[in-house]
């Protein structure tokens, strides 16, 4: 039998028979205190668990904040681009007022403006009908001054040409006076100048079938053939053209109208041209001396 003298010998026991400890907190406590420990340590945990949801709660409360602080900065930009945006449109606002001002006074000028074009666009059609009508006048004369012009050139030509045989002819008058001298300067002698007469009689008897008909009828009208002798005394030829300009078709006769002569006559001929001037092309021709050139002087073809 266990004896208990002191709270020491209590405790051992106690110590020593834990169903005892049980059984004295059922007499001594009520349910409430005996049950108070599994209700703490429910508590704890369900403290534990709530504070572990109050973290979790202060951490989305945290993020909330955070993502509201940032819209609200995100917002305070916008707010403050808006701000921009309303002032600028303001000043645009401004501008514009003032460019529609100015609109309207341009608006207005130009109205004047169209009025004024109007009224000269209306004096502009009645000058170009003025103007359609003296260009048809125009053209009438100008055709009838066509037509003048053209008269005119012809008549011109005909006074040209009919210069040019005015000149021609006393070109030749005077080369003919110049007969005897021209041969000298050839170191020739002339004994006459011969016909048309004299020419016909020289092709009496000579084969002139191989000679084309026109150069036959242009030799025969030569405008000079002289009969002469050389230093020698040998008869011999000069055919002579003449114009007041001597040119290629004037050498290209004297030429031919040559070997025409000594053909029929078996005699030597020499070709030469006369003239007041000459063409620079038959230059070659006078240098190399297949045509002997003689200048008229201006004094012998001055009416005397």
């Amino acid at each position: 039998m266990t004896t208990i003298h002191t709270m020491e010998d209590l405790l051992r026991v106690l110590d020593e028979n834990p169903d005892w400890v049980e059984a004295l907190n059922t007499r001594l406590l009520s349910r409430e205190l005996i049950e108070l420990p599994k209700k703490f340590t429910q508590f704890v945990a369900e403290m534990h668990s709530f504070v572990a949801e109050m973290h979790n709660f202060v951490a989305e409360i945290h993020s909330f904040v955070e993502a509201t602080n940032r819209r609200l900065d995100a917002l305070e930009t916008k707010v403050e681009v808006i701000q921009e945006d309303v002032s600028t449109l303001k000043k645009d606002v401004s501008t514009l007022k003032k460019d529609v001002s100015t609109l309207k006074k341009d608006v207005s000028t130009l109205k004047k403006d169209v009025s004024t074009l109007k009224k000269d666009v209306s004096t502009l059609k009645k000058d170009v009908s003025t103007l359609k009508k003296d260009v048809s006048t125009l053209k009438e004369d100008v055709s009838t001054l066509k037509e003048d012009v053209s008269t005119l050139k012809t008549q011109v030509r005909s006074i040209q040409n009919d210069v040019g045989i005015l000149k021609g002819g006393h070109a030749r008058t005077a080369a003919l006076r110049e007969a005897t001298t021209i041969a000298r300067e050839m170191g020739l002698r002339r004994t006459k100048n011969l016909t048309q007469d004299d020419l016909w009689t020289l092709t009496d008897h000579a084969n002139t079938s191989t000679i084309p008909a026109n150069e036959l009828k242009s030799y025969r009208r030569a405008d000079l053939i002289m009969e002469a002798t050389d230093s020698d005394g040998d008869l011999c030829y000069v055919a002579v053209e003449i114009s007041f300009t001597a040119n290629g078709r004037d050498t290209h006769r004297a030429m031919r109208n040559a070997k025409l002569l000594t053909q029929f006559t078996d005699r030597r001929a020499y070709p030469a041209v006369a003239g007041l001037r000459r063409d620079a092309r038959i230059q070659d021709l006078i240098e190399s001396g297949t045509v002997f050139w003689y200048q008229l002087d201006p004094d012998v073809l001055e009416a005397e």
